[in-house]
């Protein structure tokens, strides 16, 4: 069984937000296996399918990106999910936009989202694709504006790709594992 976690901010206003790469990462995922992703249990909207004969739950959190891994970790026990077959999707500043990094763990970095999964789970060893939205030098006290703040039509085509790029690398980890996907993708 495997969890696969977009991350993002429930709310309308965040729909088209930097912020919300790993949701809408998650719904392109959803869109390609022909399910809606409309269930609710554990401060989250979920689908489950299978791929493979393997079972797959597609989660978006419900909660503020802060308290991501308040959802992630009731999934993970109640369905005693091991964390190698965890695989958050979300935005990352460091990596430019149009690209994604696939990691097999690591540190949260400055995410938020990360920190709140990373604490919940108590463990940093599970495998992530981070989505390059690039931080163009914005200056710190301006982060949280670029991050959560409107995209022009061409940001908005650049970061489909990466959504697009983080969907088939997804697929490409439940396929032949994450050392190709990485191989792949990286």
């Amino acid at each position: 069984m495997y969890l696969i976690v977009g991350l993002g901010n429930p709310e309308e206003d965040y729909k088209n937000t930097r912020h919300n790469m790993g949701f809408d990462t998650v719904n392109k995922i959803a869109d390609e296996l022909n399910i809606k992703i409309e269930k609710k249990k554990f401060n989250g909207l979920y689908a489950q399918t299978v791929m493979g004969g393997e079972k797959i739950i597609l989660l978006k959190p419900q909660t503020f990106m802060n308290l991501s891994g308040d959802s992630v970790v009731q999934f993970v026990n109640f369905y005693k999910i091991p964390l190698e077959n965890i695989i958050v999707i979300y935005d990352d500043l460091d990596i430019e936009e149009g690209k994604i990094k696939i990691r097999k763990s690591g540190g949260p970095g400055t995410h938020n989202g990360m920190k709140s999964i990373c604490s919940r789970l108590n463990s940093e060893d599970f495998p992530r694709v981070r989505v390059g939205i690039g931080s163009n030098n914005i200056p710190n006290d301006d982060l949280v504006s670029f991050v959560i703040g409107y995209i022009d039509k061409n940001t908005r085509e650049l970061l489909d790709k990466s959504t697009t790029k983080a969907k088939d690398a997804v697929f490409e980890i439940l396929k032949n594992g994450i050392d190709c996907a990485m191989n792949k993708f990286n």
